[in-house]
């Protein structure tokens, strides 16, 4: 794979949020599922130990022989690691709670913050012609985080419509910009998407309101509803793309992924 300065490589996204449930796992996968039907070829790297990415797109446990452990720790080749998903062009590298012990392995390598970045740009990334990477990042602040912003071109923040949620934001803010003055200068803020929106709650709009009038054009002009047919999809194991094509949801996802797309065109041009 192309060094992160090359205008050739596959875009490299962490998703991340130190806070639980906003939506953060649900964005991965069906940005994921958009961005494949505008024609992109998408890696999803499942850097969770709860693996949930990996049974949102149907990857079981006993399938799972080779995880993004062994990707960050182990000597086994990505033709080994890399799984296919029901949906064409859309690969994943999964994750168990063998993850959970990295943290402490991690420790104690030297290389600790950059085992991500160096896996995915080894040689053998380069005949797989990814148009985009999105790793799945952990609901915390932690070396695993930190090794996806290292590997990352750019971090894409969900951000739950509730009371309290731009508090906890100013935090990963501050982590980012310590990853780019020590270990990646060229990282960059992706956005922050809304999501649980409900257009007829008070409170989603005036978190709206906030957000944008706080973080200006960072904020993505889409936002993700509260829809009950995004919520049902994980149990099927499929994206809502696959699962309600028509849904809100999935319309909702289909506009971020063209909005994402037009914005890097935007910065690359």
């Amino acid at each position: 794979m192309s060094d992160s300065l090359s205008p050739h490589g596959p875009r490299i996204i962490a998703v991340a949020n130190q806070k639980g449930g906003v939506g953060k796992t649900t964005t991965t996968i069906n940005l994921g599922a958009a961005l494949v039907e505008q024609g992109c070829r998408v890696l999803l790297v499942d850097l969770d130990p709860q693996g949930n990415a990996s049974t949102g797109l149907g990857v079981e446990p006993d399938d799972r022989e080779f995880t993004t452990y062994d990707l960050l720790l182990g000597d086994v080749d990505l033709a080994e690691i890399i799984l296919t998903t029901g949906i064409e062009r859309l690969n994943i590298i999964p994750a168990t709670v063998d993850l959970s012990s990295a943290d402490l392995e991690l420790m104690s390598n030297e290389k600790r913050s950059y085992l991500l970045h160096d896996a995915l740009r080894q040689p053998a990334m380069n005949g797989l012609h990814y148009d985009y990477i999105l790793i799945d990042c952990p609901p915390s602040l932690n070396i695993l985080t930190v090794n996806a912003m290292v590997a990352a071109h750019s971090v894409l923040v969900p951000l739950q419509s509730e009371f309290f949620a731009l508090e906890g934001l100013s935090q990963l803010i501050i982590t980012i910009r310590e990853v780019r003055q020590s270990a990646n200068p060229g990282l960059r803020i992706e956005g922050v998407v809304l999501t649980m929106y409900d257009s007829r709650n008070n409170l989603s709009q005036q978190v709206e309101a906030d957000a944008r009038e706080n973080l200006g054009d960072m904020v993505f002009e889409t936002v993700i509803p509260r829809n009950v047919r995004v919520s049902e999809a994980p149990s099927y194991a499929m994206p809502v793309l696959e699962f309600d094509t028509a849904s809100k949801g999935a319309q909702a996802y289909r506009s971020l992924a063209r909005e994402l797309m037009s914005k890097n065109e935007a910065v690359a041009a």
